[in-house]
């Protein structure tokens, strides 16, 4: 007979690193599972299928209107685009969710495109009929779009703009919407004068490069990732310090203007100039500030299998960005110890973070107790939270940012939990503290 009366072990968890960590709540998993999640690209410890997978499951256990808030946060505040896609497709799965997947469906999608991607993911496992919900969602985001921005986005791929239209039978705002859209219908959209059909005319490289930029016609992310291009065909270096100056960088993520300072480093100083938009005339945190970012080896992990950007960019961008607005504020670095960090401003200061040490262990335990010797008014640590060792609580404010998308992490407790990688995290600590 088996014997009953024994002692049973906890149920403990515990990161990738072997660290014990916190049991969270859905509504937790489903955030840290998300804000940082590209979606399907695996990650140093986790692939993305089984992430994508976890989102899933995880959405029936978190209350309908709380899911759909995520997914709007994730679009709007950490500028992801797939993710929140994934989140309504699982919504509209659901009875209690799928009430409000056309007014969150309608909200989230923000580009052209994004009607065709989101169908994409919709049959993803195999075509079946949209629900009325999903229809009515898709047509209240199809009149978001003029002409030019469905041209651009009017690609010969497998599920078209207008196979959307025929589904979801979306209403025109006036007469000259109605017009567009018989266009679109027909193939007969005039091509937009975008970058991409711009070169593909044969036409002179740099004289159309010249004008695009002289018009305006360059987004701030084409124009950060073409900066390597202007170089090689050699385009007038004032149009381009003049584009970076009025480029709208409201949608650029901080690690962007790392990834375009490392591939065209002659025009740094303007790239750097630009990132700091993104913090202009925003009030400092008062007080001392102690900065913990992580370099060890997971942060080594590229976003995504065509991205040459890896975690300790994105670190490194908040990094640059928080130092900037603290009134005083102490750096460091660690991975298999603790190291301090000159305070440089700018990319100056992403290269003495990235360089600091070699990225090997994450021994986030013993950092904290090294930075807890020192009297703070906050302690604000970006990793990805797969720590080797136990982690100590902080002496007063702690902000724990965490972003990677692993299950499971240790921030959590006495810290307060940040899931993400937008300079939106950084809004969330100031109208954090006001509210103390």
């Amino acid at each position: 007979m088996a014997r009953l009366n024994k002692a049973t072990k906890k149920n403990v968890i515990y990161t990738h690193e072997g660290a014990k960590a916190k049991h969270i709540n859905a509504e937790f998993q489903l955030r840290r599972s998300v804000m940082a999640c590209l979606l399907w690209e695996d990650q140093f410890y986790e692939d993305g299928e089984s992430i994508a997978d976890r989102i899933a499951k995880t959405i029936p256990k978190v209350e309908p209107q709380k899911v759909a808030d995520i997914a709007i946060e994730a679009r709007e505040k950490m500028k992801l685009r797939h993710a929140p896609l994934l989140i309504v497709r699982e919504m509209a799965r659901l009875p209690k969710h799928k009430v409000l997947v056309a007014k969150t469906l309608s909200r989230i999608i923000q580009r052209a495109d994004e009607l065709t991607e989101f169908l994409a993911i919709y049959w993803k496992d195999g075509r079946q009929p949209l629900s009325a919900q999903v229809k009515k969602g898709l047509a209240w985001a199809f009149p978001k779009f003029d002409s030019y921005q469905l041209a651009k986005y009017n690609r010969k791929e497998e599920i078209k703009l207008r196979d959307v239209m025929f589904l979801s039978h979306p209403k025109p705002k006036d007469k000259e919407q109605e017009i567009v859209w018989k266009k679109l219908i027909d193939g007969k959209l005039e091509p937009p004068d975008t970058w991409e059909v711009a070169l593909s005319t044969g036409k002179d490289k740099k004289e159309t490069w010249e004008r695009l930029l002289r018009e305006n016609k360059l987004g701030a992310l084409a124009l950060l990732r073409n900066l390597r291009n202007f170089q090689r065909d050699g385009v007038n270096e004032d149009l381009v310090i003049k584009g970076l100056d009025k480029m709208n960088v409201s949608r650029v993520l901080p690690f962007r203007f790392i990834a375009a300072a490392r591939h065209a480093p002659q025009w740094e100083n303007y790239i750097e100039e630009a990132m700091m938009k993104c913090i202009k005339e925003k009030e400092k945190f008062p007080g001392t500030t102690m900065l913990l970012v992580d370099v060890s080896g997971s942060m080594q992990a590229r976003l995504s299998g065509k991205s040459d950007m890896n975690r300790i960019d994105v670190a490194c961008g908040l990094g640059v960005i928080l130092k900037e607005l603290c009134e005083k504020v102490m750096i460091f670095s660690f991975s298999d110890y603790v190291k301090t960090i000159p305070p440089r401003k700018g990319f100056a200061l992403r290269d003495a973070i990235y360089n600091s040490q070699e990225h090997m262990g994450t021994y986030l335990g013993e950092a904290i107790k090294k930075v807890n010797k020192y009297k703070y008014d906050r302690l604000i640590v970006i990793t990805d939270e797969q720590s080797h060792d136990v982690v100590p609580n902080p002496n007063g404010r702690g902000y724990m940012i965490n972003v990677a998308s692993y299950q499971n992490g240790v921030g959590y407790g006495a810290w307060l939990h940040i899931d993400g990688w937008s300079e939106a995290i950084i809004d969330y600590i100031r109208e954090y503290e006001k509210l103390e």
